[in-house]
């Protein structure tokens, strides 16, 4: 078997790293401020520290380790190695945004936008990150793990889970509120699910990441 630093091409890092930087640019400047909030890991941390007084930082992690582990189970060791690069990216680049204002900071006034504009941005940015082979959230990996095992499409899996999530949230979150976020849930697992299908040529279809 060929050693795993071989498999890894700079094409796929910088695709990884540029897929992280255009997420973290969006949760920045649109997330963060628009008061839409999440389906999936963080929706679920949140909703365990209204309820439970869990805090996110460790929920979040613990969830998070778990997703991953199944990953690497399912789909190898480079997905493994592609999930750090565009987690450690994110991370990165979300510090480096932080340092300036946000630029569009009127959007907190206008959810709908927030809500299309923010789809756009997470499912194009994910989309990226998924489709190379990596994923930059727990959400991700346990998406792409379910899809290598299910026959089911992979935006479908990321809508069943928002939704899962988003309905427990009804229980604090207004109804008005929710629904911005079930169309950003909707609209960016979509256009992963559009992305996941673009032939990349030299980059690996997902199936082929757990024979590494």
């Amino acid at each position: 078997m060929r050693s795993i630093w071989k498999e890894i091409k700079l094409s796929s890092v910088l695709l990884l790293l540029g897929g992280s930087a255009l997420l973290a640019f969006g949760l920045y400047n649109i997330h963060s401020i628009s008061g839409v909030t999440e389906g999936g890991i963080l929706g679920l941390t949140l909703l365990l520290e209204h309820w439970f007084g869990i805090s996110p930082s460790f929920s979040g992690f613990l969830l998070t380790l778990v997703c991953y582990f199944l990953g690497w189970k399912l789909l190898g060791k480079l997905f493994l190695v592609y999930s750090f690069i565009s987690a450690i990216g994110f991370s990165v680049f979300y510090g480096i945004f932080e340092q300036f204002d946000p630029l569009f900071p009127e959007i907190a006034e206008k959810p709908l936008l927030a809500a299309v504009v923010g789809a756009l941005f997470v499912g194009v940015s994910v989309g990226i990150c998924v489709r190379v082979g990596g994923a930059p959230t727990g959400d991700d990996a346990l998406a792409m793990s379910l899809s290598s095992v299910l026959p089911v499409d992979i935006q479908w899996i990321y809508l069943a889970s928002d939704l899962v999530v988003l309905l427990a949230s009804l229980s604090y979150i207004p109804f008005s509120r929710i629904m911005y976020s079930l169309l950003t849930v909707l609209l960016s697992g979509q256009i992963i699910g559009i992305m996941q299908k673009i032939k990349l040529p030299g980059f690996a279809e997902e199936g082929e990441l757990s024979q590494s």
